[in-house]
């Protein structure tokens, strides 16, 4: 055994363990149809160059589960890739002058090197890169496949425009109307647009949600509310007086609230719907109005928080189930032409959006829906008259004919009814879900594989001429899509006809690549499919997955999606892509400010004995904020390098697992890695110099309760980890180091066999939160084998069961003391102790208790 004067070497301990686990090839995955395969996936980062504390956290997390699952015999798959097309790269391309493709693999190289130290088990020989030709070239076939299925298609779209930079953004990428990095005012435009139609498994997507047991029901409630499946009518509003140019005669209109009908008080149409088209050509100031609405972007929220504008078209249409009744008929800028049918019907007393637009308008509000009890000619007053909140709770049916006095759930069903037998309505269901668009105007990302000639239309890239990969030689000197500019890549021949034909410049969003990745990482090599079915059959699907809560609708939803399309074009035989999902919380660190607001990083922050601070370069005074999310605009980040370089990879893995539920946000503190890094000398101490001869490997182990507390302690954190409640399983692991303390405190009387067991069962359970230190403990213990390699230990029942009980003692219902009893103790025994208790005997004065009831193992109830 090592003696005192062999101090921990954290660098020195980490890289050599690293080496050898290199070496050994130890975490390299293979199929073996006879083992039980797990498999560990943290969603894969963006190559932006640098990690940062979040990625330590997710990254450990998973690690964490790899090693546990691997040592209790699972074959683990544990990979890495890079998630690495995407705007970032072109931008980086405009501002430095540089290829996307150079800085992209630049950032790539640079970021597996500051992974490494971290120590994680992955198996780095499945490497994969979203950008390298070697795998979009896949994603293309699965695109031409889904074509040919009928999931992909192309049509005209409505989409956010960016004058300036010339390309589509994403709803994400407008901020107050404008474009995210040109501040330009974003204009709806409807462009040519590549689909896949995500709806066609709608239904699907929403039910199984209810089999995924082993997913945050936050998530599934996130996901459950995006897909939005509603029951409700398709109603037909008469047009009172033809329209020249439109030949329909009725505005149909979607609903969730037939039950409102007798409440509409006007329709309200699209900017873009057919009718608002024809209208234009014949009514002065319906352009104008259009084009101020384009003006807004198309995402929900845009058009939510916009302030409702409206055009009265002059128009009106009867009453569906009242014909002497006619409404007005607008045109208003927050109906989205892609939900429903692009025509709403307003009822104000029940909906805010509505009554906002009727007030502002001196339209009707009636009331339609009352409480129950209510005095309805009260009520329908002051709804009318002066309330500037709509009544959106259920209720019963008023002022609405033969619905009145129906409860809103019978309500809806009898308007349902009465449509369908005037023909003026059909009850219906709706998603709100949309089909995903998948096309942008940019250069770094995945060429769409298809052909447009004017002979024979879009025509696919032939399976023997994939990969359509990039052209190198592009310039970022103009606004727009390099493709379009580039003066040869887009001209090609047709491959049906062979005249001269166009390229499609369009590239994949780059969410294209995320929802299949997990699926490559079963057979990153194959060459003429993305994976083998027989290797996806075996790996997937995957079994833990874990990522931030902030893709917990939009990757994972188009992930499902993928999964279940390449089922149905035959690639795989599953339709969920992650059985289990674990969403991590934040890292936090507080905030500091110098006194002329500046944002000050916690490198040069140096805090002041009265409980203040100051900045260490100058010594002026910093104000302290409160912890919030780190990022680079506050500068509250830490660099994990620096901490790995001070501390070691396993504090940094041990603080992160240690300070808050996983599932929760962490706030860094220079405190909470100390104590991480003070903890693991103290562990080193006790294995290095506890002064207790502890003996050989394999020695034979009596019944003690240190051996009782280490059996213990590995079925509690076997149960931890399962869990993934790794906060938890850290405090019981460092329970047992303390009474390993207590047990060396007196060399020379600890049972040196007890404590060796005992220091061996902690080595073993911390070593996949701290994989570089328990290695070296473990050697130095005298093993030839590695943790690496080694089996989890198995807790024996026999020694789980307590030796003692922990009694209640009562009088008159109010407890007096407890007792450390025999289990199962006779119950004169138990009542002897329980009476002479000091403060039983004071309650009782002397005199004998009138009764004594004793529970065995539980409770000792005297009666004074």
């Amino acid at each position: 055994m090592s003696r005192s004067d062999d101090r921990y070497n954290v660098k020195e301990t980490e890289e050599k363990w690293q080496r050898e686990w290199d070496e050994r090839d130890s975490f390299r995955a293979t199929e073996d149809p006879a083992r039980q395969k797990y498999y560990v996936l943290e969603m894969f980062p963006y190559p932006s160059g640098r990690i940062h504390m979040g990625h330590v956290r997710n990254y450990t997390l998973g690690d964490v589960v790899a090693r546990a699952k691997r040592a209790q015999g699972f074959n683990v798959l544990h990979p890495m890739g890079w998630d690495a097309f995407g705007l970032p790269a072109e931008n980086a391309a405009i501002e430095r002058g540089v290829h996307p493709g150079k800085w992209t693999r630049e950032n790539i190289a640079a970021m597996r090197e500051q992974f490494k130290p971290m120590g994680l088990s992955i198996d780095w020989s499945r490497e994969i890169s979203t950008c390298e030709p070697e795998y979009y070239r896949h994603e293309q076939k699965m695109f031409l496949d889904f074509l040919k299925a009928g999931l992909a298609y192309r049509k005209r779209s409505w989409v956010n425009w960016d004058p300036v930079e010339n390309t589509v953004l994403a709803n994400e990428q407008v901020i107050d109307g404008k474009g995210w990095r040109s501040g330009a005012a974003v204009e709806r435009r409807e462009l040519n647009q590549w689909f896949l139609k995500i709806t066609h498994y709608a239904d699907d997507l929403l039910a199984a949600l209810d089999h995924l047991p082993r997913w945050p029901e936050k998530v599934r409630t996130m996901q459950a509310n995006w897909i939005g499946k509603s029951e409700g009518a398709r109603v037909f509003w008469e047009l009172t007086a033809p329209v020249a140019g439109h030949d329909q005669t009725a505005i149909e209109v979607y609903t969730t609230r037939p039950d409102t009908l007798f409440g509409a008080s006007f329709i309200a149409l699209s900017p873009h719907h057919p009718l608002t088209k024809a209208l234009a050509d014949q009514t002065p100031g319906i352009t104008d109005f259009v084009a101020e609405c384009d003006r807004i972007g198309t995402s929900e929220e845009a058009i939510e928080t916009a302030e409702k504008r409206g055009f009265d078209t002059g128009l009106r249409v009867r009453h569906p189930l009242d014909p002497d009744r006619t409404v007005p008929v607008w045109i208003a800028n927050f109906v989205l032409m892609d939900y429903g049918t692009g025509a709403i019907f307003g009822c104000p007393g029940h909906d805010q959006r509505d009554m906002d637009f009727a007030r502002k308008y001196g339209l009707p509000v009636t009331a339609v829906v009352a409480p129950r009890d209510a005095d309805v000619a009260a009520f329908s007053r002051d709804l009318a008259e002066t309330a500037t909140e709509a009544y959106s709770d259920p209720g019963v049916a008023v002022n609405s004919g033969f619905l009145d006095g129906l409860e809103t759930t019978e309500a809806k069903r009898a308007a349902i009814e009465k449509l369908e037998s005037l023909g003026k309505g059909t009850g219906t269901v709706q998603f709100r879900l949309r089909d995903w668009g998948v096309s942008r105007q940019r250069y770094w990302g995945c060429p769409v594989p298809v052909i447009h000639c004017d002979a024979c239309g879009i025509v696919p890239v032939p399976e023997d001429q994939l990969p359509v990969t990039l052209p190198e030689d592009v310039t970022f000197d103009k606004p727009g899509n390099p493709l379009d500019h580039h003066p040869t890549w887009k001209h090609v021949d047709c491959p049906t006809c062979g005249k001269a034909a166009r390229r499609e410049t369009d590239t994949f969003d780059t969410f294209f690549e995320s929802s299949w990745y997990f699926a490559r990482f079963a057979d990153p090599k194959a060459e003429t499919v993305g994976f083998g079915k027989d290797k996806a059959a075996y790996w997937l699907p995957v079994d833990q997955y874990i990522g931030g809560v902030e893709h917990a609708v939009l990757h994972l939803l188009y992930s499902r999606f993928f999964t279940r399309a390449l089922r149905d074009c035959g690639y795989l035989d599953v339709a969920e892509p992650f059985e289990g999902l674990f969403t991590q919380g934040m890292i936090n660190h507080e905030t500091y400010k110098d006194q002329n607001g500046k944002w000050v990083e916690p490198g040069d922050v140096e805090k002041t004995a009265d409980g203040g601070a100051k900045r260490i370069s100058d010594g002026a005074p910093i104000v302290v904020g409160r912890s919030e999310k780190m990022s680079k605009s506050k500068k509250n980040t830490v660099d994990p390098t620096r901490i790995i370089d001070t501390y070691g990879a396993d504090a940094a893995r041990l603080f992160m697992l240690s300070d808050s539920p996983p599932d929760r946000d962490l706030d860094w503190s220079d405190s909470g890695i100390e104590g991480a890094w003070r903890y693991l000398n103290r562990l080193w101490r006790l294995v290095a110099d506890s002064g207790v001869d502890l003996g050989a490997p394999g020695a034979a182990v009596g019944d003690s309760a240190l051996v009782r507390q280490a059996h213990k302690t590995v079925a509690g954190v076997t149960d931890d980890l399962e869990g993934l409640r790794f906060n938890t399983a850290v405090a019981k692991i460092r329970e047992l180091t303390n009474a390993i303390g207590d047990a060396v405190k007196d060399a020379a009387k600890a049972d040196g066999a007890a404590v060796r067991f005992a220091l061996e069962t902690v080595v073993r359970l911390l070593n996949p939160m701290t994989p570089h230190i328990t290695e070296e403990l473990w050697a130095r213990l005298g093993h030839g084998t590695i943790l690496a390699e080694t089996a989890w230990p198995k807790a024996d029942p026999a020694l789980l069961v307590e030796d003692t009980v922990t009694m209640a003692v009562q009088v008159n219902g109010k407890l007096r003391g407890t007792l450390d009893l025999p289990k199962d103790c006779p119950k004169d025994q138990a009542e002897a102790a329980a009476l002479a208790l000091p403060n039983v005997q004071q309650q009782l004065e002397g005199k004998a208790p009138r009764k004594v009831i004793v529970v065995p193992n539980k409770i000792v109830n005297i009666v004074a």
